[in-house]
């Protein structure tokens, strides 16, 4: 019975911090692909197409 016990609880011991971790690591990655997204759309080339979509978009006739 003992035994059973101790196992579970080695087994408990070993994944403790494990959730916290893999959470830190998906809130990092989430934030590296922010970032990279951010610098794609306030770069040049993208920064123009939008406005001049928007400029069309603002002058379309009714």
């Amino acid at each position: 019975m003992w035994k059973r016990w101790r196992a579970g609880l080695a087994r408990l011991r070993r994944d403790a911090g494990m959730a916290t971790s893999e959470y830190a690591m998906v809130t990092l990655a989430a934030c590296g692909c922010a970032v990279v997204l951010y610098k794609i759309v306030t770069g040049d080339a993208v920064s123009a197409r939008l406005e001049s979509l928007i400029g069309r978009a603002l002058d379309a006739p009714f």
